[in-house]
């Protein structure tokens, strides 16, 4: 493990600081549209949320996944760029060897991996909180909506509690719902993520030029946002489906049951739903989270050259 670095860790916990900031208003959009409360539309959701509950509304949770995904998009990064390494190591030799694409598949497969225990439960207390102040309120469910002028009754006081709960009810298990679903969005979502930037990093630096440019950066990152999140619907749906599920209801038994029951209720579509604002939503989040991962990196072993010249 000589070939170890500390720093990909540093640089990808301010990168996923970046995202979550830039972020969080549409992720919240996302997942409302996804578990299907009725919105029909993202304008309608958009225009629903701000209507109810303000501005505010759509930063509801964020900080825990500020605290968290900081963590989380750490891992990720860090991984990534020692599994990278790592493997160029003992294939090539040398740790610093250009990756070809099965190199950079198999970093992003375990990256993808190792990136669930984190993030289920990032993504399940996020997802829990954002979803607690809506009416449970499902087409092929007869319950009665709440009074106009009443407020919706919350579920959870906050992070610590929503999790303390959750525990309490459902066991360790229950801290880790979804998590089927998340491996099979993010060991392919990963591959669709660090591949495309790459090359795309490669295609717009100059020849001559040791790193690319910020703007670069910015552009590869949200480009490959983009394809990763639009590609990765599907499982996400499902994903989100399952991760709601509990707040008021208990509808699905695991990924299977959520397809088919998803698929039975509103056809094919249904796990397209939201496909247009996470390719939206995709391309400034990474731009964000690989501008400040390859900020920070630099800044960092700018300082440690000055110091170890």
């Amino acid at each position: 493990m000589g070939n170890f670095q500390l720093e990909d860790f540093v640089a990808g916990w301010v990168g996923g600081a970046a995202s979550v900031i830039v972020g969080h208003p549409l992720d919240t959009v996302k997942t409302r549209l996804q578990a299907g409360q009725g919105y029909g539309n993202t304008l309608n959701c958009v225009f629903t949320v701000y209507r109810n509950e303000t501005v505010a509304g759509f930063f509801k949770g964020m900080s825990f996944p500020l605290a968290s995904i900081a963590v989380y998009s750490s891992v990720v990064f860090g991984v990534f760029s020692n599994t990278q390494r790592f493997i160029c190591q003992h294939r090539y030799g040398d740790s610093n060897h250009a990756s070809a694409v099965s190199d950079l598949v198999v970093a992003s497969m375990v990256a993808g991996f190792v990136s669930v225990g984190i993030g289920c439960p990032v993504d399940l207390v996020k997802i829990r909180l954002q979803m607690q102040t809506q009416p449970f309120i499902q087409a092929n469910i007869n319950l009665k909506p709440q009074a106009a002028g009443f407020p919706v009754q919350t579920a959870y006081r906050g992070p610590v509690h929503c999790i303390s709960s959750i525990l309490r009810k459902e066991g360790l298990a229950g801290i880790y719902r979804g998590a089927g679903a998340m491996v099979l969005r993010d060991v392919p979502g990963y591959c669709l993520y660090f591949i495309p930037y790459t090359f795309l990093c490669e295609w717009f630096t100059s020849d001559g030029c040791r790193s690319p440019s910020p703007s670069s950066v910015w552009i590869a990152g949200g480009i490959a946002g983009a394809i990763s999140w639009g590609t990765a619907t599907p499982m996400d749906v499902v994903k989100s489906r399952l991760q709601a599920d509990g707040v008021h209801l208990n509808k699905y038994k695991g990924v299977i049951d959520c397809i088919s029951q998803s698929y039975h209720n509103e056809g094919l579509k249904v796990f397209f739903r939201s496909m247009t604002i996470n390719a939206v939503r995709g391309f400034p989040m990474s731009a964000a989270m690989f501008l400040g991962y390859e900020l920070s990196l630099k800044t960092i072993r700018g300082v440690q050259a000055d110091i170890n010249p």
